[in-house]
């Protein structure tokens, strides 16, 4: 069964997601980053946009592990890979497979 209100949710989610990657070019601090309204937007969406987020990792990475941490109130990956973005990433992307987000 297909939701058909994907369409528009993968829409504002990419229209908050250019919002902010503009907004943000050239700040470096996660913090900053994870406090700007679009993202705050973004992590506000819930559930809806988690396999969203786990395809913006797999295809751009990206500051998205604060986001997933967010929504989900999970965080699968371990401690000795904090830091390191291509392992945190195959984490989440391991985590979504086996809750079945990925395609």
């Amino acid at each position: 069964m297909h939701n058909h209100k994907q369409p528009l949710l993968e829409a504002t989610f990419q229209e908050l997601v250019n919002q902010w990657r503009q907004a943000t070019r050239g700040i470096s601090s996660t913090d900053e980053m994870s406090m700007h309204p679009a993202y705050q937007s973004i992590i506000g969406m819930g559930e809806a946009v988690i396999p969203l987020l786990l395809r913006e990792l797999e295809n751009k990475t990206g500051r998205w592990f604060w986001a997933l941490k967010s929504i989900t109130k999970e965080d699968p990956v371990p401690p000795e890979y904090r830091g390191k973005t291509q392992e945190m990433t195959r984490a989440w992307l391991e985590w979504g497979k086996q809750r079945g987000y990925q395609s």
